[in-house]
C-alpha cells in the first residue's frame, strides 16, 4: 500500500535520478505564477517531459504536453484527466491555467558557491522582489540523491508567500562537491554553513532565519539548530526515533493495513528485527538467523506484505548482495537517538506529521514530541490524520495500493505562518494541533 510518490525513503534512500527535462522546458515553464483570481500556482519539473503544478491550497496535478502546444492535466498522481488545460506564453511569462490567466511572479534569484569544510556546495537564495525585511528558510531535503536546486519546489512556494528560501545541493548531489553521505552530524554542519551563506546573501533584508527539514532532514535540522542559533525549525514528516525503530514501526503498519493478525505481526517483526540487525552491521553479523527466518516464513500469506522503510530492499538478497548494497549507506547512524538533541534544543520547532505515514510512521514520534511539549519545550506538533509521507492525501486503487491525490489542506500556509510569526493558527484543514500551554 505504498504511495506512488514515496519512492525515496526516510532512513535509507534508493538511488533515484532527478527528473530529466530539456533545458528549454525547464527555463521556459518552471516558476510560480499569480493567477487572475489572486491565487498562485507553482510549475515544477516532473518525470520525463512532464511538469507538475501545485496550488498553495494543496491541489496538484501532472501536466502532459500535447501536439498543439497546450498541456493537459491529470489529477494528483492518478493519471486521470482532471479537465484542466494549461498554456504557456514563454515570451511574455504568462500562463493560462484552466479558466484563469496568470503572470509569472518576479523573484530575486542569487546563485552561490560556499565552503563546508573542504567541500564546495552550490546554493541559491530566492527572495521576493522589494527592499522590505523578510524571513528566510533554509531547505534541508531528505535522503534523495537528486539535486535540491532542481527538485525542491518549496524554493518558489515560500517566496510566493513573502518568505525568502535558500536551497542547496547536498554534498555528493547535483552540482555540489564531496561524496554523498547519510552522516547526520556532517550534514548538519553543511546546513549550518548553508544558513550562514543565506544570512550573508540576504544582508539587511533578513528578518529571521531558520530551517525546514523534510524526511531524513528531520534528523539533520535539530542538530544544525543546536550548532548555531536560528529562530525556528520546521520538521516535515520526520522522526524522533532511530532508523531501526522507524523500520519496525513501518513493518507493523504493513501488517495493520493488510489486516494481518497480531500473531502474524509478531512473526513479521521478528523477521524484520533480524534483517535490520544484518543491515545495521553492514551484512557482517546475524545473516544466518535472518536467512533461517526467511526460509521459515516465506510461504506464509503475510510474508509478501512485509515492506518496511528499507527492509524490502534487502529481503530478497543473499549475504554478499547485502554487503554490496549497504556500502553506499556505510555512514548511516542506524542507532542514532534524536531525543538528546531535541531535549537540548532551545529553538522553537514545528513538527508536521502524517497519521498514515508508512515510510516514517508517526505514532511514537507524536508521543515523544508531546512529551517534550509537556516538559515545557517550545515545540508545536501538527498531525494530519489521513496524510502520508510527503504530507499528501491518497486514494486506493483496485489492488489496494495508495495513489497520492493532493497535499494536506493548509500545509503550506501553516509553515508560512510559523516562519513569519513563530506560531501557527488554530485551523488548517483537519490538522490536529498540540502546542505549549503558554500559547
Amino acid at each position: 500500500m505504498k504511495s506512488v510518490i514515496a519512492s525515496v525513503l526516510c532512513g535509507i534512500s534508493l538511488s533515484i535520478a532527478a527528473p530529466a527535462m530539456a533545458d528549454s522546458i525547464v527555463n521556459c515553464h518552471v516558476g510560480v505564477y499569480r493567477l487572475s483570481d489572486g491565487t498562485a500556482v507553482d510549475i515544477a519539473p516532473s518525470e520525463g517531459d512532464t511538469l507538475r503544478w501545485r496550488l498553495l491550497s494543496g491541489e496538484t496535478g501532472q501536466l502532459h504536453k500535447q501536439t498543439n502546444g497546450t498541456w493537459t492535466s491529470t489529477y494528483g498522481w492518478t493519471n486521470r484527466l482532471d479537465g484542466k488545460a494549461v498554456f504557456f506564453n514563454c515570451d511574455k511569462g504568462t500562463i493560462t491555467f484552466g479558466k484563469e490567466s496568470g503572470q509569472r511572479i518576479s523573484l530575486r534569484v542569487g546563485d552561490t558557491t560556499f565552503d563546508s569544510g573542504d567541500v564546495k556546495l552550490v546554493g541559491r537564495l530566492i527572495m521576493p522582489i522589494g527592499n522590505e525585511r523578510v524571513p528566510v528558510v533554509v531547505l534541508i531535503h531528505g535522503s534523495e540523491h537528486s539535486s535540491g536546486i532542481d527538485t525542491l519546489f518549496l524554493q518558489r512556494i515560500f517566496p510566493a508567500l513573502g518568505i525568502g528560501a535558500f536551497v542547496y545541493d547536498k554534498r555528493g548531489t547535483g552540482r555540489s562537491g564531496g561524496v554523498y553521505t547519510q552522516d547526520y552530524n556532517l550534514l548538519a554542519l553543511d546546513a549550518v554553513n548553508a544558513m550562514n551563506e543565506a544570512r550573508r546573501l540576504a544582508g539587511a533584508r533578513l528578518e529571521r532565519i531558520g530551517y525546514w527539514g523534510g524526511s531524513q532532514g528531520g534528523w539533520v535540522a535539530p542538530l544544525a539548530a543546536n550548532k548555531a542559533p536560528v529562530e525556528f525549525a520546521i520538521i516535515s514528516y520526520g522522526l524522533a526515533v532511530n532508523v531501526i525503530d522507524e523500520d519496525q514501526e513501518s513493518v507493523a503498519l504493513d501488517m495493520y493495513f493488510h489486516h494481518h493478525s497480531a500473531a502474524d505481526t509478531a512473526k513479521a517483526l521478528e523477521l524484520a528485527s533480524a534483517g535490520e540487525h544484518v543491515v545495521a552491521t553492514h551484512g557482517m553479523d546475524g545473516y544466518a538467523q535472518f536467512d533461517a527466518l526467511r526460509q521459515k516464513y516465506k510461504s506464509e500469506p503475510w510474508y509478501k506484505d512485509v515492506h518496511g522503510d528499507y527492509l524490502f530492499m534487502f529481503l530478497p538478497l543473499d549475504q554478499k548482495q547485502i554487503i554490496k548494497a549497504i556500502k553506499p549507506f556505510a555512514a548511516t547512524p542506524f542507532n542514532y537517538d534524536p531525543m538528546p538533541a531535541l531535549r537540548a534544543s532551545t529553538t522553537p520547532q514545528l513538527w508536521i506529521l502524517g497519521g498514515n505515514d508508512l515510510d516514517a510512521p508517526s505514532g511514537e514520534t507524536s508521543k515523544r514530541i508531546k512529551s517534550l511539549i509537556a516538559e515545557g519545550k517550545d515545540y508545536t506538533l501538527v498531525v494530519y490524520p489521513r496524510a502520508e509521507h510527503g504530507m499528501t492525501l491518497y486514494e486506493l486503487d483496485t489492488k489496494g495500493e495508495r495513489i497520492s491525490t493532493r497535499y494536506a489542506l493548509g500545509y503550506f500556509q501553516m509553515m508560512a505562518d510559523f516562519i513569519k510569526n513563530g506560531r501557527v493558527g488554530d485551523h488548517y484543514g483537519n490538522a490536529e494541533i498540540a502546542r505549549p500551554a503558554k500559547r
